[in-house]
């Protein structure tokens, strides 16, 4: 939801640029971030000794349970500010935060660090490894590499000047939207969808959402007014910067909700440039169709909620954006079958290193297996394992824990 109050000036016009700008590069970042270490390596390429886990997308009946699940925390959050009173809600959201706040920025700092520094030049830092074990087992696996150790404790500047900060710093606009652009650029990273038809089920569905709880009720705009933590962007409404006339306001919902179906557009062009016999640079044309189509929806809701002087539902002009974006490139390039049918799937990754494992049955191998196993050993360097260690069983392969990494 975006909101404003009345003027009509270069210094609001300024705000709504610098607040688009904002909405665009968060969007740009974790649409990259959400992208699997296996999508962008360079054929031939060494892998990354700690790529992470690939979580389970969300799918189409997810996408459909979205806005009643929406719908019920947030009217819950009404009764509560309207009943209780805002003040330890408040409070409480904010300790949530402020602790969210310290892993988020972090985990943002070390992706900016490795794309500034380069995938290759990264890995030539030391790595530490953080072990959790009980007796001879391994319960808990954290790698990080040696910047990590720096930038985690440097992520946590924002939070602790946000909640304990004296009253320059204290809650103010630049750490609310520090900490809001590391919460949507993680929340990009990670929350994925598996294809563009639940892509267009949950832009559907929090499209009815947004009209409803904006037009028709006042519990949006209560809500977004009355708690008091780092869940939207801010921007003076000065071309100089200055907080007398208070900020234009957009909520992280409408960054992160249409950012999801960008992000998922970027994939599915790393996915098609796969599939050439030749590959070549990456076609993001699904990508930056969709990103303009974002800018066009939000400059369309700024514009109306300049005119009317009303906050206007953001996704009411995102959503159908987006949706008609794929449609009509799909259309354009006689993809969209093709594009509708695609699902983005995370076991994908993990099929192709279990597979290195099918051939092993109680330590033995079966017979014409041994040059695929050797040639994957060569050219997956997450499993050298497999050559240094005695062969695991499908057993206890699966009872092997999972690593985290920052």
């Amino acid at each position: 939801m975006a909101t404003s109050v009345a003027g009509t000036d270069w210094d609001l016009l300024s705000s709504y640029a610098g607040l688009l700008s904002l909405a665009c590069i968060s969007i740009y970042a974790g649409s990259h971030g959400s992208l699997s270490t296996r999508s962008t390596r360079a054929p031939g390429a060494e892998t990354e000794e700690e790529e992470e886990e690939e979580i389970d997308r969300l799918s189409s009946q997810d996408a459909y349970l979205f806005p009643v699940i929406g719908s019920a925390v947030l009217f819950g959050l009404y009764l509560i500010v309207k009943y209780f009173g805002k003040e330890w809600i408040t409070w409480l959201l904010q300790w949530y935060f402020t602790i969210a706040g310290v892993g988020s920025v972090g985990k943002s700092l070390i992706a900016l660090s490795r794309w500034t520094m380069g995938q290759s030049r990264w890995q030539k830092f030391d790595k530490v490894q953080f072990l959790v074990l009980k007796g001879p087992r391994e319960l808990l696996s954290i790698s990080l590499r040696t910047p990590s150790l720096f930038l985690i404790p440097l992520g946590s500047i924002p939070s602790v000047l946000y909640t304990f900060g004296g009253s320059a710093t204290r809650r103010s606009a630049l750490l609310t939207d520090l900490l809001a652009l590391s919460f949507s650029h993680n929340a990009l990273s990670l929350l994925k969808l598996d294809s563009f038809k639940t892509g267009c089920v949950l832009l559907s569905g929090l499209f009815l959402y947004d009209i409803w709880w904006v037009f028709g009720t006042e519990v949006m705009v209560k809500v977004a007014t009355s708690l008091d933590v780092p869940i939207k962007l801010l921007w003076p409404k000065s071309v100089v910067f200055s907080t007398e006339r208070g900020f234009t306001m957009l909520g992280l919902g409408d960054i992160v909700i249409p950012g999801m179906f960008i992000a998922m557009a970027l994939r599915y062009d790393y996915h098609r440039t796969s599939q050439r016999v030749q590959q070549a640079n990456v076609s993001r044309v699904y990508f930056f169709a969709t990103l303009f189509a974002y800018v066009a929806g939000l400059v369309a809701t700024m514009t109306v909620m300049h005119v009317f002087r009303k906050a206007q539902p953001a996704l009411l002009y995102l959503s159908p954006a987006c949706i008609l974006s794929f449609v009509l490139t799909a259309l354009a390039r006689g993809e969209f079958a093709e594009a509708w049918a695609w699902t983005d799937e995370a076991g994908e990754d993990k099929a192709e290193s279990k597979s290195l494992a099918r051939p092993h049955t109680n330590g033995k191998v079966k017979d014409g297996d041994e040059d695929a196993v050797g040639q994957d050993i060569v050219t997956d360097a997450t499993t050298t394992s497999l050559a240094e260690a005695e062969p695991l069983t499908d057993q206890e392969t699966r009872k092997r824990p999972k690593k985290k990494r920052a």
